[in-house]
């Protein structure tokens, strides 16, 4: 039965292809419920669907689509140019399943030069039919944001919403406001400022909008020359720093070439899920806009296709009107009174060359940040895992492990390493020399270090860990507890331990250890903790028998400071050599008190 239902759908969208017409137009594919799930655009309605029904399809997505369609209706247009406005518009509409989707679809902004007795210069996302001047859209708010800047800057123009009529300025109505006592307006509500003045500076505005800064740039040297020439100096000043202005504006500019006038550049790079085009827009030989649009594909599109949408999206959105578009491949598409170009050398190649490797750098950045997103989603997996197992009360996203050791028996060591988001922070890192332990005592040591580690993060207001970990059994995770005892933080911080031996986690209290899976996430972070701490401290000893060790006797000596070993061990190179010289020649380096408790030191421990 489900066969035959199926030969009948088939029989019944043949008939449906069959009645279609030779011309251009729009074709929206249906599904059983009724909703759009595809839209496509053709310059000959009847051989492109038919195609979709006459042969296997290798692509899994373009299968899927076929076998879904239960209805198919269509559009028929005068011209290419209409079936492409047409089906971008339907597609923004209805978003079916099986389109591309576009990544980034919102409005862009405006500026507007509004229609006024005085404008005002301001931005704007909404467009009326007001008889005010629209310049845009513009593709990056900051650019947008930049010119209003700028445009305050150099005209002193207005931002006050009130009425500016003849009558109210000569009624006195207004009282000038803050902008006015800073210096960002002259006092257009109280007349200060002359009319025709303040639409010659709008005009100057619209000017720049429309991509002629150096026509404005000419006409204002012009005006300084004269205004210099005439011997009026200050007003010329006023202009020479509007000039000033317009040309470091102007020089953010890329400048291509002067005989490049009005153009539009489109370049694509891909990859498997996606397609990333790139725009500039040239005007009077300069980028003024430059654009990234990301396209989700979604059956198996051709780059020209996909590049082929971009420009017709691209354009209308930003209503476009450039003869000419440079793309970097030959594009099956007419808009009407436009050529395309696929420049070969020259400005134009150079230009082409830059939209291409604009492409090719956001693509290269989104996959940066993909890489960043996923990493970030594998930590935060883990800190929940390790959460769960241990039986945290948060996530461990700071954890610090402790490891001790002695050399040869004397001179005990440790070292304190921290992870952050489950990652070394080395910067973090720290070494110990124990102090107050004599002889090897590993419980006695590590109490020692926990304590002194906890007391300067409590005294230097510092973040505790969410979780300890002690390289060792129960009796060094019972030297820390103490530790934390006396600083009044036991079972505030979670602590445990692991043993070497079987890799079994103590917690406090419970004489029982638990062994997690080996290929627990939360077991391999507590053994690179574990092992990172090891390495960190075995360096540490590896620097202490290099040169340090030295140093060991002379820091038995109270009062004897580290700044001071190193001068000694500089000078006389080895704690031997200094036993050998005379008292003079020591004190003269270091001063007559140091140098009676090294002498007095050595006197007592021949």
């Amino acid at each position: 039965m489900e066969y035959r239902a199926e030969n009948r759908n088939l029989d019944y969208l043949k008939s449906l292809v069959a009645v279609l017409p030779d011309q251009p137009g729009i074709y929206q594919y249906f599904d059983s419920s009724g909703k759009i799930i595809y839209v496509g655009k053709a310059k000959n309605l009847k051989k492109r669907v038919s195609s979709y029904f006459s042969k296997n399809h290798d692509n899994r997505k373009t299968a899927m689509l076929v076998r879904s369609i239960a209805d198919i209706k269509h559009v028929v247009v005068e011209t290419e140019q209409d079936a492409l406005l047409l089906e971008n518009n339907l597609i923004k509409k209805y978003q079916p399943r099986y389109n591309i989707r576009l990544k980034d679809d919102k409005t862009y902004p405006w500026i507007v030069v509004k229609n006024e007795q005085y404008p005002r210069v301001f931005q704007t996302r909404n467009v009326f039919r007001d008889g005010s001047a629209y310049f845009g859209p513009y593709t990056s708010v900051l650019t947008v944001r930049l010119l209003l800047e700028l445009f305050r800057k150099i005209y002193k123009l207005r931002t006050c919403k009130l009425n500016l009529s003849p009558e109210n300025i000569k009624a006195k109505k207004y009282k000038v406001c803050l902008e006015y006592h800073i210096g960002n307006c002259k006092g257009l509500c109280i007349g200060k400022v002359d009319h025709d003045e303040y639409n010659q500076n709008i005009d100057q505005v619209k000017d720049i909008l429309k991509g002629n800064i150096s026509g404005v740039i000419k006409y204002l040297k012009d005006l300084m020359q004269n205004l210099a020439s005439e011997y009026k100096f200050e007003e010329a000043n006023e202009v020479k720093e509007k000039l000033l202005s317009l040309e470091k504006f102007q020089s953010k500019s890329t400048v291509v070439s002067s005989t490049i006038t009005d153009v539009d550049v489109f370049a694509i790079e891909e990859d498997e899920q996606s397609a990333y085009v790139n725009y500039l827009k040239v005007i009077k030989g300069a980028i003024i806009q430059s654009y990234t649009m990301e396209i989700k594909k979604s059956l198996d599109e051709s780059a020209r296709e996909l590049l082929e949408f971009a420009i017709v999206d691209i354009r209308q959105k930003i209503y476009s009107n450039a003869k000419e578009i440079l793309v970097p491949f030959d594009v099956d598409i007419k808009l009407d009174n436009v050529t395309f170009l696929v420049p070969q050398r020259g400005d134009k190649k150079k230009l082409l060359d830059l939209s291409i490797r604009n492409a090719k750098y956001y693509r290269l950045e989104k996959e940066k940040h993909a890489v960043i997103s996923k990493a970030e989603k594998n930590t935060s997996r883990i800190l929940e895992t390790m959460q769960k197992d241990l039986q945290l009360k948060s996530a461990p996203v700071h954890i610090e492990c402790f490891d001790n050791s002695n050399l040869q028996g004397t001179n005990p060591v440790a070292s304190c390493v921290v992870f952050r988001n489950a990652r070394p922070a080395k910067k973090d890192y720290r070494h110990f020399n124990v102090k107050t332990v004599e002889g090897p005592n590993d419980f006695a040591s590590m109490e020692e270090i926990v304590f002194r580690r906890y007391r300067r993060l409590l005294d230097e207001n510092q973040s505790l860990p969410q979780l300890i970990v002690i390289d060792g059994g129960k009796g060094q995770l019972g030297a820390a507890l103490n530790a934390l005892e006396k600083l009044k933080l036991r079972g505030k911080i979670p602590i445990i331990g692991i043993a070497k031996r079987l890799e079994e986690i103590y917690f406090p209290g419970d004489s029982v250890p638990i062994y997690l899976d080996k290929n627990s996430e939360t077991l391999k972070v507590i053994q690179q903790l574990r092992d990172e701490a090891h390495r960190f401290g075995i360096t540490f000893h590896r620097n202490k028998r290099s040169g340090n060790f030295i140093k060991s006797e002379l820091e038995n000596i109270p009062g004897i400071g580290e700044k001071t070993i190193e001068l000694l061990l500089k000078e006389f190179k080895s704690v031997e050599n200094l036993k050998k010289q005379p008292y003079s020649l020591v004190a003269d380096k270091i001063g007559n008190y140091k140098a009676g408790l090294i002498f007095g030191y050595f006197k007592l421990n021949r």
